[in-house]
This record gives structure tokens, sequence and C-alpha cells, in this order.
């Protein structure tokens, strides 16, 4: 691909983002994805409840929290333990969620797998090698896929992912969607993760059916911090950069997606001053090509060399994050 068509692309997506039709680039993956979940997992799917298929909600069944115009200020660091892994500016890293995972990659100091997926033994064998590992689960967003699906309730959902079939987001103010996730980062210490990577926190920049907020974000990725710590995991801001200032000093890294792409990389420098990793990817084969193909030298020197990313640990990723893999 030229550095020509790619610009062109990037002009379009851009524009698609300034009228509201961005879609997060995880959620897109997570079509390819869970295609093949429901596939594997067709039995469990079954069953998913009655008012699980509605096209979209129209109410919040009381749940949601009330609009605000701003969000609410900083929260205070002084929380977070001493004794929090704490990974370096300008670790290496890589993120695998396909099923069949294969950690032959050499030289990886953090590994982002799925919480699920993956069970303690293959933790342990990345850790003994010297890595850490983040294990990756969605916060914000109901998966008909998911072990523990039967423990949310209607009134949890929002509207349905458009395109994304079994997913709807999650009332993250929900007292009993906050106690799953209590269980999910126990799920995590029992594992023998050494930090969480919770997905979906920015669906106020969706179409969510629950009028989320960016507050709503703000505090609940305060609850998810707080509880995290608590039980000696660190946790990262997977996206939603319209929070950063706000959640930042609780946080130890950023996971970020496409800011190159997506013109948005300065949203997320603020890690960096911090002296925190941004672990970002691009996916430059776009949603449909999964292939072991190396890209061009162009278009990897386009992805790479962007002024706003410097710093960050960059990485070009398969849509489908699979083992495939360039690193700048």
């Amino acid at each position: 691909m030229s550095v020509h068509v790619l610009n062109a692309e990037l002009i379009g997506e851009k524009q698609h983002r300034k009228q509201g039709l961005r879609w997060s680039c995880s959620l897109r993956r997570k079509l390819i994805v869970g295609g093949v979940t429901l596939a594997i997992v067709a039995g469990l799917a079954i069953g998913l409840g009655v008012g699980l298929t509605v096209g979209k909600k129209s109410s919040n069944d009381g749940t949601s929290s009330a609009a605000t115009a701003s969000p609410t200020s900083a929260v205070d660091a002084a929380s977070v333990p001493d004794t929090i892994w704490k990974p370096k500016n300008g670790s290496t890293w890589d993120l695998i969620l396909e099923f069949a995972f294969n950690h032959t990659v050499p030289n990886i100091g953090v590994w982002d797998i799925d919480l699920y997926a993956n069970d303690a033994d293959t933790i342990q064998s990345l850790q003994s090698n010297g890595s850490k590992v983040i294990c990756y689960f969605s916060a914000g967003s109901y998966e008909n896929w998911r072990p523990d699906k039967d423990n949310f309730t209607t009134s949890d959902l929002g509207s349905p992912l458009d395109g994304w079939p079994g997913e709807y987001w999650l009332n993250v103010s929900s007292s009993n969607v906050r106690t799953i996730m209590l269980s999910r980062l126990d799920l995590a210490v029992v594992k023998g993760c050494n930090g969480v990577d919770p997905d979906n926190v920015d669906g106020y920049d969706n179409d969510n059916g629950l009028d989320l907020t960016e507050d709503d974000a703000i505090q609940y990725m305060e609850f998810l911090a707080d509880a995290a710590h608590s039980r000696n995991l660190s946790i990262g801001l997977k996206n939603a950069g319209a929070i950063v200032p706000y959640i930042i000093d609780i946080m130890e890294w950023s996971v970020q997606e496409q800011c190159v792409k997506y013109d948005e990389c300065d949203l997320y420098m603020p890690f960096i001053e911090q002296g925190k990793p941004v672990f970002h990817v691009e996916y430059p084969k776009g949603d449909d090509t999964n292939n072991n193909d190396d890209v061009s030298a162009s278009t990897k020197e386009l992805l790479c060399a962007d002024s706003q990313a410097q710093g960050f640990s960059t990485i070009l990723k398969n849509m489908l994050l699979d083992n495939w893999i360039e690193t700048c």
C-alpha cells in the first residue's frame, strides 16, 4: 500500500470520526474473534435470555447516571500502593487475544492476553522468562460467550453494539456490573496476572442507550483502579483519550489503538510525560486482512515515525490480534 493511499484512508477515517461514526478498533476486532468464539461456544450462547434480542434499548430501566456538562476533577494518586508493578516507559510488548496463544516471539517484556482464554500455567510460563502479563477483559460491554454471562441482568444492558452480535453496552454504574468485575479481578489474581486491561470503558463516545457520560467513565475507572490496586494488580486505561487528564494519576499505563490513524496520539502523551508507557498498536492491513505478510516499508515508516507518538511502545498487528507482529 502506498503512502498516498494510506493517507487517503486516514483522511477518510477522520471524516467519519468527526461525523460521530467511529467504532473503536477493539470492537471491530471482536466481530472477527467473536465469530470464531461463537462457533466454539455455540452451546453456551443458547439461552441468552428473553429481552437480550431487542434491536436497541430506548430506555435505561432507571439505572443510568444523569448526564453532566463536564467531567469531574482529576482523582488522587495517593491510594496507589508502592508494591504495584509499574512498567517502564518504552517497554516492549505484544497483544495477542486469539485463542491459540503462541508465545514464541523473543524479547517481549509485557504480554497483553485474554483473561479467560489463558490458564495459570500459560501465564506462569511467560513470567518464568522474565515477562510481565496483563490480562484483558471487557469492562464496558456484555459478551454472550463469557462464562459469567448469566450473572448480568437485562437492566445492566444498554444498546447492542451495532454490527457486533452478542454484545451490549454496560451500565458501568450498576452495582451488579461492578460486582461481576470484582470477580473478574479476583480471577486475575488466581491466575497470577501482573495487571489488567479493562476494555470498552469509552461507552460515552458511542451510541450506548444508557446516557453514559465521561463522568461515568471516570468514576468507573476510579472504582476499577481501587479494586485492582487492593489486589496488588496494576491497571491501565484502554483508549478513552478524553478522560486521560482525570485518571492518569491512578493508571500505570495506557493501551492505545490506532491513534496515528485517527490523529489523536497527543491525547496520550501525558502518560509519557509521567514516565508511564503507552502500549500502542496500529492495524495497517485493515479489518479483513489477517496474514503473515509484512507491510511495506513506507507504511511502516508512516505509522512508526509519527511525531505525536514518539516514545510510545508501538507495534503493528493484524486486526485479529494473532501472532503476527512488526515492531517499530
